[in-house]
């Protein structure tokens, strides 16, 4: 049966309106009146993420497991910028948990905007060195933990019409590291990587997904991943990363700065995946 111009013309996809967000670029960066979650929060990447959503204005759940410190560091948060900030401890390779905490803060703050998950950790071995118990605390924190904020936090977003999830990855994902072996870790990092691609699709009508791949930090978890001179050699920049030059990127995924952004990896390596 053929179809008319016309009505081919009608079957057309109509272009969706575009959002109705600031036009100047500070005003987008602003979070004021949204309420963010950041997982992993109380120290390295996670905290300077929450300090640049704090510094943008936006109220903050911070989650974490075994360091207390973001509950004196929401605190000051809190004091510093005249916000609502909340620590919660989640252990987020349990699913019920997850659930759970992800509820309380819809129930604390009143709706849930940007998601941030973040929390991880890295054994630094050979899949022969390695345990089958270390395997599976490996995966049930980087890729079960990461799948349990996401489906949790997912579920606010459809039912709220709108959300934001932002996952940590690493170039890790992109790359096998030397001189150290670490494939179960490097794994871990390409799955988060390619789910958060499956899941901006899946999202399409109602939030954005986007990961972060940093590269080598200054942080407590980045101290002995690898042999300093070969990061030093490897990153153009000749250096590690300080904290404080990979906020902003979350803060611009957060925001209504990068509404036309989803599905995408932004990398933060000093150049280290260039050669």
């Amino acid at each position: 049966m053929s179809c008319t111009i016309e009505e081919v013309a009608a079957q057309k996809r109509v272009p969706r309106p575009y959002p109705d967000t600031p036009e100047n670029v500070f005003e987008q960066l602003s979070l004021k009146g949204r309420t963010a979650c950041i997982t992993g929060a109380s120290d390295g990447i996670g905290f300077a993420v929450a300090e640049a959503m704090a510094e943008a204005g936006a109220n903050l759940a911070l989650w974490y497991n075994s360091n207390p410190a973001a509950q004196i560091k929401g605190a000051d948060l809190a004091k510093k910028y005249n916000l609502k900030v909340k620590a919660y401890q989640v252990e987020v390779s349990k699913p019920e948990v997850v659930e759970a905490a992800v509820k309380q803060v819809v129930s604390d703050f009143g709706s849930l905007d940007v998601f941030v998950a973040n929390a991880g950790m890295c054994i630094s071995k050979p899949v022969l060195e390695t345990s089958i118990d270390e395997y599976r605390h490996h995966m049930s924190v980087n890729v079960d933990g990461v799948y349990y904020c996401a489906k949790y936090a997912g579920e606010v977003f459809k039912s709220q019409g709108s959300g934001n999830l932002i996952i940590t990855s690493s170039i890790s994902g992109h790359i096998v590291n030397v001189p150290v072996d670490q494939p179960v870790y490097n794994a871990t990092k390409a799955y988060v990587r390619h789910l958060g691609k499956c899941l901006a699709r899946e999202w399409r009508h109602f939030a954005r997904v986007n990961t972060v791949s940093p590269g080598f930090f200054d942080t407590k978890m980045g101290a002995g991943a690898e042999d300093e001179s070969e990061v030093y050699r490897m990153a153009v920049l000749g250096r590690q990363g300080h904290t404080k030059e990979i906020k902003a990127a979350y803060l611009y995924l957060a925001s209504d700065a990068s509404t036309f952004t989803t599905g995408t990896d932004l990398v933060v390596d000093g150049g280290y995946l260039l050669p």
